[in-house]
């Protein structure tokens, strides 16, 4: 999650901009906000290589990352503060998540929670989704969330927005027949682009047959501080499910 143009601190986690993969030790000093307390930059430098995924390796069986083996495994791209990840996680304990964000407070903050309520079913990467999407093997994930993104809204800017026509190719290839892309957003202008770029892939049908379908979350979402903020500032977020076919 992550909206630059509101908080002046973020950006979209599908870049890959001077960050790689934490096991080549390009993310720790990069991409930071505040200053780390002491106890994070502990579990940045202790906690965070146990949990995460290395695209520099062969590609695994994602199931073996995990103990004990989940049923399903799904993504969340740019989770900024985790609060929706770690709710996922703590809520469902037979399934395995991913959680991909680029900036060191992030990664900070959901250790925190990791560590505090000792969650055994998250692996994190630090860097862009880019990156992992290429890595992740074909049809291993039964759902990807991609909420609040940068919504980038100056049109010269257009191009850096994560939905993107390629973007959509990558997850369907990564996501199984049958699961889905999950895309919440408060910026009217992005929620049509997505919708635009999802209907003209053959990969993906938007799930919705009524409007509370996209005008309110589903079932046992967790509402993040981005969607509190939306709320409060008088902006009214969609709730948009595609399902991969094929």
């Amino acid at each position: 999650m992550s909206v630059a143009t509101r908080n002046g601190a973020k950006a979209d986690a599908s870049s890959d901009e001077g960050v790689g993969s934490q096991p080549r030790g390009s993310f720790f000093g990069r991409r930071k906000g505040h200053k780390l307390r002491a106890h994070q930059a502990d579990l940045i430098e202790h906690l965070l290589p146990r949990v995460s995924l290395d695209t520099g390796a062969s590609t695994p069986d994602l199931a073996d990352l995990f103990d004990p083996r989940p049923e399903e495994i799904r993504l969340e791209i740019g989770f900024g503060g985790g609060e929706h990840l770690v709710a996922e996680a703590r809520a469902l304990a037979d399934v395995g998540f991913i959680g991909c964000e680029p900036y060191v407070n992030g990664m900070a903050k959901i250790l925190t929670q990791i560590e505090a309520h000792n969650i055994g079913n998250v692996r994190l990467f630090a860097g862009g989704a880019t990156e992992l999407l290429a890595w992740l093997p074909p049809h291993s994930l039964a759902r990807i969330d991609l909420i609040h993104p940068d919504p980038w809204p100056k049109r010269r800017h257009w191009k850096r927005r994560f939905v993107q026509d390629a973007s959509v190719d990558a997850l369907a290839r990564v996501i199984k027949p049958g699961g889905e892309f999950r895309f919440v957003s408060d910026i009217d202008h992005y929620c049509a682009w997505t919708l635009a770029h999802l209907a003209r892939s053959p990969d993906f049908v938007w799930t919705a047959e009524r409007a509370d379908d996209w005008r309110l979350p589903w079932a046992d979402y967790t509402m993040t501080r981005y969607g509190r903020k939306a709320e409060r500032e008088g902006r009214q977020a969609a709730y948009l499910r595609f399902r991969k076919v094929g």
